[in-house]
């Protein structure tokens, strides 16, 4: 089968830095995604920053440059990884499709403002080229494992749903929110099947870096009815020393739990404490083992290379929507985008 090549923009942390650390399921990078495929070579990167340029190309052995620009004039890869900051994605985006590159993978969020991630989906939509956005969540198997428990209607219709985000002592709420929010917003958004709607906000402003913001809406499941769908709350906030993603699906007949290090199923069965009561039990539904979630999305970006009409599991177009639920939390919202 023949090699697809891959290049890299932006060579900071998710582009391969973390891949260094000893906790992390392997690969946990795009550059050692492609490195652990026989299917893929990495054929260069691009950074303006020396010091990583230096850092990639001694760890991962291929030509680097300062722009990007240059390296398109020098490589034509299949694949074009965008790790770089939001601001420039749309940016880097026209430069794939005017380069005639099929398929790029670009990182979350997938644009800083609603326009741009309008440009960027209306791109994917053209068919000139595939964009897929990392949101890795889609591609990991404890999550489409969840996914698969709650389609099935094994515990009932979804009647609410509650998410909660801690990350940071000192980022301001909406900044959390934008950066593993986007996670968090697009996860419950593949296992539900939904598109999140904003309604209100109470708590701490989310302009703050401190206090707990709470985020409510409802999820919307294309019944054709505003306000139809199942309500949800998000707890975000800053604060705190750890970190807390964690989804928890109320059904008719049961709950499921999902998030860092959980995974959790509870089945409704006749309560051993009151008479014609019923109470939630554990079942023995588990996840153990690597969750593939890196490895998934470089064989979605194959099949897109290699199947031009593909819908990506996690394309631009699902990107998009989450960024249209962020803009509508934004305070300044009316101003920007």
């Amino acid at each position: 089968m023949e090699t697809i090549s891959v290049a890299i923009v932006g060579l900071g942390r998710i582009a391969g830095l973390l891949e260094g650390d000893p906790r992390r399921e392997k690969p946990c990078t795009h550059a050692g995604a492609v490195k652990a495929n026989p299917e893929t070579v990495l054929v260069a990167g691009a950074d303006p920053d020396p010091r990583q340029r230096q850092t990639f190309t001694e760890t991962w052995h291929c030509p680097v440059y300062a722009h990007a620009s240059t390296m398109l004039r020098s490589q034509t890869p299949d694949i074009l990884v965008i790790a770089t900051h939001p601001d420039s994605h749309v940016h880097y985006c026209r430069m794939a499709a005017s380069c005639h590159i099929p398929v790029c993978i670009c990182e979350k969020p997938l644009a800083d403002t609603l326009s741009h991630a309008r440009e960027i989906a209306a791109l994917h939509r053209s068919g000139k080229i595939r964009i897929l956005t990392n949101h890795e969540r889609r591609y990991s198997a404890d999550y489409i494992q969840a996914k698969a428990i709650l389609d099935t209607g094994r515990l009932g219709p979804l009647l609410s749903l509650k998410a909660t985000l801690y990350m940071g002592r000192t980022q301001r709420i909406l900044d959390v929110l934008w950066h593993d929010g986007t996670h968090l917003v697009d996860a419950i958004m593949f296992l539900s099947g939904s598109v999140l709607r904003h309604k209100g906000i109470w708590g701490a402003k989310v302009t703050q870096a401190r206090g707990t913001a709470y985020l409510c809406g409802y999820l919307d499941l294309g019944l054709g009815r505003r306000g139809a769908g199942p309500p949800f709350v998000l707890e975000i906030g800053p604060g705190r020393d750890h970190l807390v993603f964690e989804l928890e699906f109320s059904c008719a007949q049961g709950r499921l739990r999902i998030g860092n290090g959980i995974f959790e199923v509870w089945e409704s069965r006749e309560s051993p404490y009151a008479e014609g009561f019923r109470s939630l039990y554990k079942t023995q539904d588990s996840f153990a083992g690597p969750t593939g979630y890196f490895t998934r999305m470089l064989q979605d970006a194959l099949a897109c290379v290699r199947e031009p009409g593909r819908r990506p599991h996690s394309s631009a177009v699902e990107g998009l929507r989450v960024i249209q639920y962020l803009h509508s939390v934004r305070p300044w919202r009316k101003s920007r985008g």
